[in-house]
């Protein structure tokens, strides 16, 4: 069974203060995600180990964009972080703003 089953998608944006290393200017930029919310319960047609791993998923955002383009010099350059998973619960705490379209 695919993970993808055992989540609902919703898109979302976030803001980030990236800077560009060709210019070095920084500059506010938004960057795109997927937001996967665990469902309430497991798929139809599930065996014991798609349980397990139902189980143990968490909620979670994925980032979609991996590159940007510059606002000042207009050079497109990869976003400096390796965190491409973000999981919700290390978010709690911070600013819970909603960046939606």
């Amino acid at each position: 069974m695919d993970e993808r089953q055992f989540f609902t998608e919703k898109p979302e944006q976030r803001p980030a203060s990236l800077q560009c290393p060709r210019c070095r200017r920084t500059a506010d930029y938004t960057i795109r995600w997927i937001r996967r919310t665990k469902k309430a319960n497991v798929p139809a047609g599930a065996d014991p180990r798609d349980r397990a791993l139902f189980d143990k998923s968490k909620d979670h955002l994925i980032r979609v964009d991996d590159d940007v383009t510059c606002k000042v010099c207009g050079k497109r350059f990869e976003i400096p972080s390796h965190r491409a998973l973000i999981f919700l619960e290390e978010l709690e705490g911070l600013p819970q703003e909603d960046y939606d379209e």
